[in-house]
């Protein structure tokens, strides 16, 4: 990685594309997970909302609130997907950024709750233009696989990294600033962004791609993406809940409870995509699926919140590595399957990951409901260990791996550094 590094400096202009995509994810997951432990406290003491330890009353409005970001990227995802084609990959990441600012400046300044849905769901949009034309952008930077698992390991980073931004961010400045503070915060950074992409960025057409067919292959990639992301999207609105009624932490905990997963993703983005070639992607995805499983049902075990960093940094790491092994297995699934056209298959990815988090606040706070947090939990890691088999599917699609040189590279430190 820092060789790849090294040679970003040397191609500035590649490089200067790839810093504000990293910066747009960065920017937009930071927004996405402020709001966790700033909404439902300010929701109680603003609307006189009374939190249930069924999550029936506080769980259920704000497990609709947050998934609404997700419901409306859901649908802007392939309109999104489609303008890459036509306008090509540069207008709809300035586009996003533009919606980052007003998105975070009604956050900032509203006060109802119909004022936080809107600002929400605007949010669904810019995770919708950012998400896919980001994506998309790295992907045709980066056509050699070995340079773009990298690179899209990387900008996949950019998501742990605003994550475990934005958890301690949103309940630190609310606590001891108030509610305007966090979302101010992310309101002044993404409006130099957008100023520096207006700067930076040639928003003419350069974009060509032909319509994506249906492929088991790339369905099968994306419902992986789906199954990993939900794991986390169901302990959004869950676990809070959860932990006010069995270990009851401070407020300004709450925020660092999600901490090691956001670790353990930025970890596993970072590390595991060059790696994942030599392996065979196929294998880190089920080694992955099978870490979350293991994971998801250790979480409800913890009698504190020391008890679970070690499950929530699995949980992290799965996810991480799903990510790392199948993002950029996309985009190779697209160049030996259906030519160019990276906008449709990073649409269907980012629908994927919305689907999650669409899905996940409030199927689980429903399931929660009617079979209890633990359950839940050992249900979701179940699914995921009995689904894991299925990615041996990928094995004859995927770049031919080199698993029997790997204790020859371990035992050269110069190749093996070259790799990391």
């Amino acid at each position: 990685m820092m060789g790849f590094l090294r040679a970003l400096q040397e191609d500035k202009p590649r490089g200067v594309l790839l810093a504000l995509v990293y910066v747009s994810l960065l920017l937009d997951n930071m927004l996405l997970t402020v709001v966790v432990p700033v909404i439902p406290d300010y929701l109680v003491t603003s609307e006189g909302l009374r939190p249930g330890d069924d999550g029936s009353g506080e769980g259920g409005r704000v497990g609709l609130l947050l998934s609404s970001k997700a419901w409306v990227q859901l649908a802007a995802n392939p309109v999104v997907g489609a303008l890459t084609a036509t306008l090509g990959t540069r207008l709809p990441l300035l586009a996003g950024s533009v919606n980052l600012v007003l998105a975070s400046m009604l956050f900032a300044l509203g006060e109802s709750y119909a004022g936080l849905f809107i600002a929400r769901s605007l949010q669904g949009v810019a995770s919708a233009c950012i998400g896919v034309a980001g994506m998309c952008l790295v992907a045709e930077q980066f056509p050699e696989e070995s340079e773009r698992s990298r690179a899209l390991g990387l900008v996949l980073g950019a998501i742990a990294l605003g994550v475990l931004l934005g958890y301690p961010l949103g309940s630190v400045a609310y606590e001891f600033l108030g509610k305007p503070a966090p979302f101010l915060v992310v309101c002044s950074l993404a409006f130099v962004l957008a100023l520096m992409q207006l700067l930076l960025l040639d928003v003419r057409n350069s974009a060509s791609s032909q319509a994506l067919a249906s492929d088991w292959a790339v369905l099968l990639s994306a419902g992986t993406i789906l199954l990993s992301s939900s794991c986390l999207a169901i302990l959004e609105p869950c676990l809070p809940i959860w932990l006010k009624a069995s270990i009851r932490p401070e407020k300004w905990q709450m925020g660092t409870v999600f901490l090691p997963d956001s670790v353990g993703y930025l970890l596993g983005t970072h590390l595991l995509g060059e790696p994942a070639l030599w392996l065979g992607r196929w294998r880190v995805a089920a080694a992955a699926l099978m870490l979350l499983g293991v994971s998801a049902a250790l979480v409800c075990s913890a009698r504190n919140l020391w008890q679970l960093v070690l499950p929530h940094f699995g949980l992290g790491l799965g996810v991480g590595a799903v990510d790392a092994a199948l993002v950029p297995l996309l985009a190779y699934l697209v160049d030996t399957r259906h030519g160019a056209g990276y906008g449709a298959v990073y649409a269907l990815q980012q629908t994927a990951v919305s689907l999650a988090y669409a899905l996940g606040p409030m199927l689980g706070g429903a399931l929660m409901r009617v079979v209890g947090f633990p359950w839940l939990m050992r249900v979701l890691g179940a699914l995921c260990l009995l689904c894991s088999p299925l990615l041996a599917l990928l094995a004859r699609l995927d770049l031919p791996d080199k698993l029997p040189q790997i204790p020859r590279i371990l035992m050269d430190p110069l190749r093996l550094t070259g790799i990391l």
